[in-house]
């Protein structure tokens, strides 16, 4: 089965200039050279692209700029833990052009799960876009339980994937056992990719793949030849990768902007209240990506 939003995307980064101000024209190249080097789809505006300090202006700005500079899908991060709100990014998303939206579990406020059932099919009924639920509980605080999931997916028209990062790959076979013909599963941990594709999953919405989409792309192109021992090894050698792209000194998304600066990308600082880029960072940047693509 082919995945639909492409099977390596990466979550992308959101360029900010040294004022902290969003840089629309280093957005537009760090999106182009990320499809040059094997990406095939990309998010806009998640967790890794900063999307709680962005407003909605400069969401809009930015979901219009890429999505006219790309062919390949974009899927923009529009919802947040309130459900009216989340409905007007989403129609703006439509109409900026992008091609589906994440919607990821609302957080801080750790809804019921017939409030989460609400909550996404409001959204869904609200925008023709596909929509890739993002089930993330150690950020939300609420995981979405696999019969929510299932309900959403057989009884909404374009609820049409979901992004997990509830690190139960045993629960997600059960999900992709019994969900509804064309609903698709993207691994939302780069370290779980491959047991996700062990049990059906068809794409991974990355962080480590900034850096190493070329990589990911060889994993996946070894398991759907039938090459477990290769894909095996190629994911050995990402671990590294998957080891640096978050941490407490330095979480999501101060790793993958340190690495793209020692690339030479324009990408800036993370906004507050992410930073500061820790001391040695970058070093360690150059390390692992040398060790990488040796």
């Amino acid at each position: 089965m082919s995945a639909r939003f492409g099977r390596v995307i990466p979550a992308m980064v959101t360029p900010f200039g040294e004022d902290g101000s969003l840089d629309i024209d280093a957005s537009v190249e760090l999106a182009k050279w990320l499809i040059a080097q094997g990406s095939e789809g990309l998010v806009l505006t998640g967790t890794t692209g900063e999307g709680p300090t962005i407003t909605d202006n400069e969401d809009w700005e930015l979901w219009r700029a890429v999505s006219e500079a790309v062919t390949v899908p974009v899927i923009a991060g529009t919802t947040t833990n309130d459900t009216a709100h989340s409905i007007e990014q989403t129609i703006k998303a439509e109409e900026m052009g992008c091609d589906g939206i994440l919607a990821v579990t609302p957080y801080y406020n750790r809804p019921s799960q017939a409030g989460l059932f609400e909550h996404f099919r409001a959204i869904a009924e609200n925008t023709s876009l596909p929509v890739v639920l993002y089930d993330i509980p150690v950020r939300s605080g609420r995981k979405i339980d696999s019969e929510v999931l299932l309900r959403l997916a057989s009884e909404t028209t374009n609820i049409v994937a979901v992004k997990d990062a509830a690190g139960n790959p045993a629960e997600t076979a059960k999900v992709i056992r019994d969900a509804p013909a064309g609903f698709e599963v993207y691994s939302g941990d780069d370290g779980l990719t491959l047991p996700l594709l062990a049990v059906g999953a068809v794409g991974v919405i990355s962080v480590a793949a900034h850096w190493c989409a070329s990589e990911h792309v060889a994993m996946f192109d070894a398991w759907e030849a039938g090459d477990a021992e290769l894909a095996k090894k190629i994911n050995a050698k990402l671990l590294e990768s998957f080891d640096f792209e978050s941490g407490d000194d330095a979480p999501n998304p101060v790793p993958t902007k340190a690495m793209l600066r020692t690339i030479g990308l324009r990408v800036g600082e993370p906004r507050l209240p992410m930073g500061p880029t820790p001391e040695g960072l970058e070093d360690r940047a150059r390390e692992v990506y040398a060790r990488l693509k040796k």
